[in-house]
């Protein structure tokens, strides 16, 4: 969400893939390559993911797609005699704090923030509001928690400010989410957001798709946002009911083993 909101908001004409769990594993793969320069697409970023996809990047050079990497893994490495040598994907360019040449101050952000980082200095060039700067805000923080990252140094910061955005939030889908859990906004905490706003954006992506949670965060409209918030709540409840099972199952197959 932050990519696409972000890159549109510079004017650029942007479509979202994201990995389907099952079929395509969790990160950038040259199907998805084959795709996009049949699709005549001709720029890829990533988010929270590429640092190791190597072989991946080079096939989209091949094809002439130009390849940005924002992730916030750590970068592969080999180690030859003469030491650790780190093995960066070919891309155009490469965002991750985990480089052992990158000297941003904070090395402990998610995978979202760096994707916002690149957000935020991409705007210094396009006359974003202050509305839509803190819209984005919101989100970042959310997957801060979400991603289960210390809330220290600007961790903190993000999500402190985040959370003030989001109790009146000018998103739609988030307004949706938070009520159809009868949270009050003024109650809004990080608790909220990692057990119980955070799961059910998750719950579409294990349970179904992803863009499932996507598409309500870019409705315009609160009726139609609400009704995609209560599919996500129905996904979720789904996902604990499986959980509980596999959770039974396990404890069942335990003791006839024992």
């Amino acid at each position: 969400y932050i990519l696409k909101r972000g890159l549109t908001l510079c004017n650029a004409d942007v479509d979202v893939v994201i990995p389907h769990r099952m079929k395509d594993g969790y990160g950038i793969n040259e199907q998805m390559i084959t795709e996009a320069h049949e699709e005549g697409i001709d720029t890829i970023v990533t988010c929270d993911n590429g640092i190791a996809a190597y072989t991946t990047i080079e096939y989209a050079n091949s094809l002439g797609i130009t390849c940005i990497v924002t992730d916030h893994h750590e970068v592969p490495y080999e180690m030859p005699q003469e030491g650790k040598q780190y093995i960066l994907p070919p891309a155009k360019a490469v965002i991750d704090p985990k480089q052992e040449d990158c000297t941003y101050p904070y090395k402990n952000i998610c995978g979202a923030v760096v994707a916002w980082k690149l957000v935020l200095k991409l705007w210094e060039n396009y006359p974003v509001t202050e509305e839509e700067r803190r819209e984005v805000l919101e989100f970042a923080g959310i997957a801060t928690v979400c991603d289960v990252m210390e809330l220290l140094d600007e961790n903190r910061i993000i999500v402190k400010e985040a959370i003030k955005s989001m109790k009146n939030s000018a998103n739609p889908g988030l307004r949706a989410l938070i009520k159809v859990h009868d949270i009050q906004p003024e109650n809004l905490a990080s608790y909220h957001l990692g057990f119980v706003l955070g799961p059910c954006i998750n719950a579409s992506g294990r349970l179904d798709t992803a863009k499932r949670a996507l598409e309500l965060f870019f409705q315009n409209s609160l009726e139609k946002a609400m009704t995609i918030a209560n599919e996500l709540v129905v996904l979720n409840n789904e996902r604990k009911s499986l959980t509980e099972e596999g959770v039974e199952q396990a404890i069942v197959y335990y003791e006839e083993q024992n």
